[in-house]
């Protein structure tokens, strides 16, 4: 998901979004653990797109305030 796409979408939508990416990189953090993850680059993009996620929200709370 790219920056312009996260600004057009909800707080609520962006929160369900963090905790999906959440449950991912717990999952690629396993995998990395036993061996089994190909792609590590995939923790790193996943570990931006939820620090951008709550920029977003940051922002929108910001705005709203």
């Amino acid at each position: 998901m790219k920056l312009d796409e996260m600004r057009e979408k909800t707080v609520e939508e962006l929160q369900s979004a963090i905790n999906d990416w959440k449950k991912d990189l717990f999952n690629y953090k396993l995998q990395l653990s036993t061996h089994k993850l190909e792609n590590t680059a995939l923790i790193s993009k996943t570990k931006k797109l939820i620090a951008q996620a709550k920029t977003v929200i940051k922002e929108k709370e910001v705005e709203h305030a």
